[in-house]
């Protein structure tokens, strides 16, 4: 690992897309397996609280407050939006996939809340520089 991540000349190339998946299968299969199932159970019975930075806009003509601007947002989300990200990982879904569920839960979520405001918003949300997720 030490060759992949120094500068110093000479050192490997980073690992390639076979390399980094057997290192996450490696890292999963010895990480805590009842934890995490545990842990899992708990975020699609209860929820989980989402904490991102990242660009959000709106469907909106140029010019418009909806311009596309990094936000800091914080929300709860129901353990259905777990249950929806869990399924999508299992089933092969990328990081965009899952961005494309995340968006849409926090569009419903936090500015649309829950439906109470903003029908038919459609939320972009890009340039991801961090997410961060809470479990009870």
């Amino acid at each position: 690992m030490q060759r992949w991540v120094t500068k110093k000349s000479g050192a490997r190339r980073p690992p390639g897309p076979l390399q980094v998946r057997a290192i996450e299968e490696a890292v999963l299969a010895r990480w805590q397996p009842r934890i995490r199932a545990r842990r899992r159970a708990q975020a699609e019975a209860e929820g989980f609280v989402f904490h991102t930075r990242a660009r959000f806009g709106f469907a909106a003509p140029t010019g418009s407050s909806d311009d596309p601007r990094v936000r800091w947002i914080t929300q709860d989300l129901p353990g259905e939006v777990a249950r929806e990200l869990f399924a999508a990982r299992d089933a092969g879904a990328g990081e965009q996939q899952q961005t494309v569920i995340l968006a849409r839960a926090l569009g419903h979520a936090y500015f649309r809340e829950w439906g109470r405001r903003a029908h038919g918003l459609h939320v972009s949300f890009s340039d991801v520089e961090f997410a961060d997720f809470s479990i009870g």
